[in-house]
């Protein structure tokens, strides 16, 4: 009898322990996320981009490749606005302010093989800076009195760096500060700011720029299926 429960605890211990190993061996491909953080505005109403830091937030859906590549569809919003502006001398306003909304698409590298466990080899991390860029449009616009009416669309493109940190096999955290350069000079959405400094007519890149330093909060899903350990590069 007494070897009989020494077996049963053997065979359950192995069962326990080969759970456990298989946990931590598993790895996602897709991932969804929130994030939160500061955004700014740089254009004709503020001389410097750290100016009127304004909420931002956001989420995003991430493909993984492989544990270096990934595709990043993201979905984001930021306050803009700016103190009193003249132009010539002349005071224009007195206060201007706009929200944006943002969709973009972006190809990412990870510096570092990132997972957790032995699903690929000892070379892969639960940490790596990244690095990303794409496309993206906007919509934006307000009256007069600040509230606002999304009525214009502008294309632009995103690119950034950023640290994750994979503290879990399905979640992690990420730190990223995005620069949005705008194919467009009208965020402000003031027909007065449009060419301020009057640089419109002779130079082609004398466009709007936002940016976002935001801390964000990822879900892992759809497990990965279990390849050889050197088919990743």
């Amino acid at each position: 009898m007494r070897v009989r429960s020494w077996k049963i605890y053997s065979v359950a211990v192995l069962l326990v322990c080969a759970g456990m190993h298989a946990r931590a061996e598993q790895q996602y491909l897709c991932e969804l996320g929130v994030q939160g953080g500061c955004g700014y505005y740089a254009g004709d109403a503020t001389p410097h981009i750290f100016m009127n830091v304004r909420e931002a937030y956001g989420l995003h859906f991430r493909y993984k490749f492989t544990p270096r590549w990934a595709l990043q569809v993201k979905a984001s919003s930021q306050r803009i606005t700016g103190d009193d502006y003249t132009i010539r001398g002349e005071v224009m306003d007195t206060r201007w302010e706009n929200r944006l909304v943002n969709v973009d698409v972006m190809a990412e590298f990870n510096f570092f093989r990132i997972g957790v466990g032995d699903h690929y080899d000892k070379a892969t991390h639960p940490y790596s800076p990244y690095i990303f860029i794409g496309l993206g449009a906007g919509l934006y616009g307000a009256d007069m009195e600040n509230k606002p009416t999304f009525q214009n669309m502008a294309a632009y493109i995103p690119l950034g760096i950023g640290f994750k940190w994979k503290f879990h096999d399905w979640c992690g955290l990420n730190v990223a500060w995005q620069h949005n350069i705008y194919l467009a000079d009208n965020l402000e959405s003031r027909p007065t700011l449009a060419d301020k400094h009057e640089l419109n007519g002779n130079n082609i890149m004398n466009c709007d720029v936002t940016g976002m330093l935001t801390l964000g909060l990822v879900f892992e899903f759809m497990q990965a299926p279990k390849v050889c350990k050197t088919c990743y590069w």
